[in-house]
């Protein structure tokens, strides 16, 4: 198959992005935003820019190379204004989860029931990880590398709340949240501590332009904890990231699925500068922007359930209804309503994002 054409030049400038996180009125045109990609490698091949990995036994120094030219490449090839890098030694170790196949390749998921810690002698016995230990210099070999004018993204792995469910299980945050208050509290004060450190010192590299914190609130129709656990164990850790973000004067973005009305004032008096994750189930990218982006930035929105499934003059057609609907005033960016996840098809993708060049621009 022959690579797809492919027209966007792109000189990336992160002060793009930036005056959108800040709500600093219109840049020159609608920036890109995601929480990530699983079609790095599928959309290079499709645009004819993929490149073969080293051999095996390769040193590592060149396949660290390899996997940043091949990144780079598809972060200026698609328009974006930044990149994803981040540190090395740092995440909170769990049990294996049960895995199973799927059309794209076999995926690990999570029962209700999965915890790797669910008691006291647990916890003490967990290996937390050695803040000391944790490697930030392939940020900073990254920063030689980038294009001028691009920034990193960084975060995780995870968020507070999801690494303490995922260490207690669902069931296990659940019922312990009753049986064993202390150790839920402890739980997240020791997650929580760790993940304000690491984006602290994340947040003080130049290089980094914003953090972004994942951390899933909630489903389709409620928070996953009460609101009033949210307000207990997890928003006074956001706040804190947030806090360690504004100190080195990065912006600080909250990735959160799930419907969170509930609670989103409660988000925007944490600190954050924006929001990503939508779906149109819950509130549509339009109808948050109309309500919520007089305090705070919105970012993506194109629901995942459409990108999916629209055909490619749909997705086109789409994209230049959301730029209609949200683009005025700024504090919005383009982008999927999560991810694109690997079952997003390629053309749809590309189809978006360059609808979303051709239409994005202001004035």
């Amino acid at each position: 198959m022959a690579p797809l054409l492919w027209e966007i030049e792109h000189e990336p400038d992160f002060a793009r992005l930036e005056k959108v996180l800040r709500r600093q009125g219109e840049p020159d045109r609608v920036p890109f935003c995601e929480l990530f990609s699983n079609v790095q490698a599928d959309v290079l091949k499709a645009i004819g820019k993929h490149e073969e990995p080293p051999p095996k036994g390769a040193p590592l120094e060149d396949r660290e190379a390899w996997l940043w030219g091949q990144h780079i490449a598809y972060m200026t090839s698609l328009g974006y204004d930044y990149a994803n890098c981040g540190a090395y030694g740092f995440g909170f170790p769990k049990n294996e989860n049960p895995r199973g196949m799927t059309p794209h390749g076999e995926r690990a998921y999570y029962l209700a029931s999965s915890h790797t810690i669910a008691s006291r002698e647990d916890f003490e016995a967990y290996p937390w990880p050695d803040m000391a230990a944790v490697d930030y210099s392939p940020i900073e070999r990254f920063a030689a590398v980038l294009p001028e004018g691009m920034k990193v993204i960084t975060g995780g792995p995870g968020g507070v709340l999801e690494n303490v469910m995922w260490l207690l299980g669902y069931e296990g945050i659940s019922t312990l949240l009753y049986d064993d208050e202390p150790l839920v509290r402890d739980m997240f004060d020791a997650v929580g501590s760790r993940m304000a450190q690491h984006l602290e010192r994340a947040a003080a590299l130049d290089v980094v332009g914003a953090i972004m914190l994942g951390d899933d609130l909630g489903f389709k129709t409620q928070t996953m904890l009460s609101p009033a656990a949210l307000r207990r164990y997890v928003f006074p850790w956001h706040t804190r990231i947030v806090e360690a973000a504004h100190r080195y004067g990065k912006p600080a973005i909250l990735h959160a699925c799930g419907n969170v009305t509930e609670v989103m004032d409660d988000i925007i008096a944490c600190g954050w500068d924006a929001r990503h994750s939508f779906e149109d189930a819950i509130e549509p990218i339009w109808e948050a922007k109309a309500r919520w982006g007089d305090r705070i930035a919105l970012l993506g929105g194109f629901d995942m359930d459409k990108i999916s499934r629209m055909t490619v003059e749909q997705v086109r057609a789409h994209t230049r209804l959301l730029i209609e609907r949200c683009a005025p005033g700024g504090g919005w960016a383009l982008g999927t309503g999560n991810s694109v996840a690997n079952y997003v098809p390629v053309e749809n993708f590309l189809a978006m994002l360059d609808e979303g060049w051709r239409a994005g621009k202001y004035a």
